[in-house]
């Protein structure tokens, strides 16, 4: 037997571990590039909180917006080719990224930014068609572990490990320079993946030849959405996932530039290598929160949990009012905090995805759950636009006052919803 028979040798480029680990750390590292790294750069260019806020979190709206146009990924060409194509998209968007945003080129780093955002939630449609195709109900259930853990690796990287490579560039070269050289690096990988995928992503689909009905498309659209709005309660729902995170919304667009903003402006004056260590050691609590989360609904039910898990998600918020009054520096101490905030983010948030299963059962639930996080990504864009307007109105520690104040929102929507549930 011949050693490149790929199809029927022990290189089997069949087999899910070539492409669901590839496929789906792929997915995650658009996503932080738009949603994290982008504040990150800007805050270190000097781009005021209030402008840094808003266009970074009209960028994210294409994942607000992107069960609109999932229906022409699902009948135009075949899941794969959509993958690769995005893929390749991306890479070339995060190329210029590199290339102009770093020199200060603020409109034109947002264009590039928009357009990688409008890709990879393309990309995002198109992978998780391709998964459901490719893979048996069996082997779906048996992935879906692998799946989500590749897409964490990827939250990992860019918001600890890449974080980590530009600081220590930056005590080497200059700001432009270090996230010039990290953006490159963002673009060879995905430019990498992009070529391991046409090579070993197996052909599942045959290209569509007939002509399809752009009428019929929309009607099956209006369809879907229609009776989304028709489920019972569904305006309570909606609420819920526009709410839930309202905290957790405001604090994404200001903890880095706290983290980096002088102590004489109110924040910490840390360097961005400890950022990365200390978002680190956050993030790999706010799995371990994710993993716990969900044995404790699966055990308890999401009524007895989803009230603890909404304090575990607004109470630890507490540790920026900490930071902003008292400005410490200390690593133990910032990497315990923050370590902290995470893990009760990472319980919380369990809540949140298994009511938006519930709300999306039934016929079409899978275009019904892509509308659900819809209307969740709105929850955190639309605080997120006027997020650092507050803090340059009130400082920072007025602005984390303010998030405070805005957990108890997200108590009153999640008590609300509580008498709803019946397990």
């Amino acid at each position: 037997m011949s050693a490149f028979n790929f199809q029927h040798s022990t290189f089997n480029y069949k087999n899910p571990w070539f492409w669901v680990p590839t496929l789906y750390f792929a997915e995650g590292i658009p996503f932080f590039i738009v949603t994290s790294i982008s504040v990150t750069l800007f805050a270190q260019l000097g781009v005021p909180n209030s402008e840094m806020a808003l266009f970074t979190s009209l960028i994210s709206l294409p994942w607000v917006l992107k069960p609109i146009w999932s229906p022409f990924v699902d009948v135009l060409r075949t899941k794969r080719w959509w993958v690769i194509v995005m893929q390749s998209l991306m890479a070339a968007t995060v190329l210029l990224l590199a290339l102009f945003a770093p020199k200060g080129y603020f409109t034109t780093a947002l264009i590039l930014f928009a357009v990688t955002a409008f890709c990879s939630a393309t990309h995002d449609i198109a992978a998780d068609g391709y998964y459901m195709l490719a893979l048996n109900e069996h082997d779906q259930s048996a992935y879906v572990g692998l799946r989500s853990t590749f897409y964490r690796i990827a939250n990992v990287f860019c918001q600890s490990l890449l974080l980590l490579l530009v600081g220590w560039l930056q005590k080497r070269t200059d700001i432009a320079s270090s996230w010039t050289y990290a953006l490159l690096l963002c673009s060879g990988l995905l430019c990498a993946i992009t070529v391991w995928h046409t090579l070993f992503m197996p052909r599942v689909e045959q290209v569509r030849t007939e002509k399809m009905d752009s009428r019929a498309i929309w009607r099956e659209v209006g369809s879907v959405w229609a009776e989304f709005f028709r489920k019972p309660g569904i305006g309570l729902a909606i609420t819920f996932m526009l709410l839930y995170r309202l905290p957790e919304a405001l604090l994404l667009k200001l903890c880095n530039p706290f983290f980096l903003a002088p102590q004489s402006e109110g924040g910490l004056g840390i360097t961005v290598d400890v950022i990365g260590e200390v978002t680190g050691i956050g993030v790999i609590l706010m799995l371990l929160g994710g993993i716990g989360g969900g044995i404790w609904a699966s055990k308890t039910g999401l009524r007895k949990a989803i009230i603890p898990m909404a304090l575990f998600l607004t109470l630890p918020c507490f540790v920026y009012v900490f930071f902003a009054t008292y400005q410490p520096t200390a690593m133990w101490l910032l990497s315990l905090c923050v370590g902290f905030e995470q893990l009760g983010y990472g319980l919380g948030y369990t809540a949140c995805m298994l009511y938006m299963i519930h709300v999306a059962d039934g016929a079409h639930k899978t275009a019904h759950f892509s509308i659900c996080t819809a209307f969740m990504f709105l929850g955190l864009a639309l605080p997120g636009m006027i997020a650092g307007y507050i803090q340059e109105a009130l400082g920072y520690l007025g602005f984390f006052w303010v998030v405070m104040a805005c957990c108890v929102v997200t108590i009153i929507v999640t008590i609300t919803v509580r008498r709803t549930l019946k397990a």
